[in-house]
């Protein structure tokens, strides 16, 4: 007999589509270890079954799974065909998706950065074009990135003089100036929940992390970001590098499919993050 996770008695377990991309190599990471420690951990609770984020359309509107849970899938514009088609049916048909499918930031593309910086909150200053570059603080070299990227995909440095010279791909680019950070820091959230904190002493070395205590101004910082974003149940990373003036500034606001470095908690952390997880996933599929 299963029972619910308060141990109030007996509980229906709820069927999960869990999207992943076993395959996908990401430099640094092993996504496909986190997603089989995550899928058997929730099959604690729940009914699981994988599928590639090909197959997640056809399979989705089988109706044979309570929630559809988008996980290490790999950058949509490896199949963004396939993921702009999975999302349409998805709110044609009503299906819940974890994360929801409202996101206003990486979901969506970086386009979100120049409305960060437009409203002045706390984020790298982003532009779009190399004419308002003036708008930037002056420097010697600027980050360039596509839109529509992800991943580190299709970055690249430029000089000032370089700006110039710039082409815009179909989805556009995004100009931010090569900010001389101390380290970079990630907070993770479940739904609206702090639940952990990890940064790279190290900015050569992004994926070489270690457990942070974020500050109460830390927390602040992260959760205007999530706020924000409002998005009602989810995972969400909130990226941030320390400037040399020592405030917090967004990177990235990652709602889509963030990894999560769970190998890197101690155990202690990594259940209770699994338990806000399972608790997440339980009132989404029994709302």
């Amino acid at each position: 007999m299963h029972t619910a996770l308060s141990g109030e008695g007996p509980l229906h377990r709820p069927r999960i589509l869990f999207v992943t991309d076993l395959a996908y190599q990401a430099k640094g990471r092993r996504y496909c270890d986190e997603d089989i420690y995550l899928t058997a951990r929730l099959r604690e609770d729940f009914d699981v079954a994988l599928c590639h984020p090909a197959d997640a359309a056809a399979l989705m509107e089988t109706g044979a799974f309570d929630t559809v849970v988008v996980r290490n899938s790999g950058p949509v514009l490896h199949y963004q065909e396939q993921w702009d088609d999975f999302t349409e049916r998805a709110r044609a048909c009503g299906a819940r998706v974890y994360n929801q499918l409202t996101g206003r930031a990486d979901m969506v593309g970086k386009r979100y950065l120049l409305e960060l910086t437009a409203a002045g909150l706390p984020v790298i200053p982003t532009v779009d074009d190399p004419r308002d570059v003036g708008r930037l603080p002056q420097t010697q070299t600027y980050v360039v990135k596509p839109k529509a990227g992800a991943d580190s995909i299709g970055l690249e440095f430029v000089s000032r003089e370089g700006l110039a010279g710039l082409t815009s791909g179909p989805d556009g680019i995004l100009i931010q100036p090569c900010v001389d950070f101390t380290y970079e820091v990630s907070f993770y959230f479940v739904d609206d929940t702090f639940q952990y904190a990890l940064h790279a002493p190290d900015p050569a070395r992004r994926w070489h992390l270690e457990r942070y205590a974020p500050t109460d101004a830390d927390l602040a910082f992260a959760r205007g970001f999530i706020d924000w974003n409002a998005v009602d149940h989810g995972i969400q990373r909130v990226d941030a590098c320390r400037a040399p003036s020592g405030e917090l500034l967004l990177v990235e606001l990652e709602d889509l499919n963030p990894y999560l470095s769970l190998d890197l908690l101690d155990e202690e952390t990594r259940d209770a993050f699994v338990m806000a997880l399972k608790r997440s996933l339980q009132r989404l599929s029994a709302g």
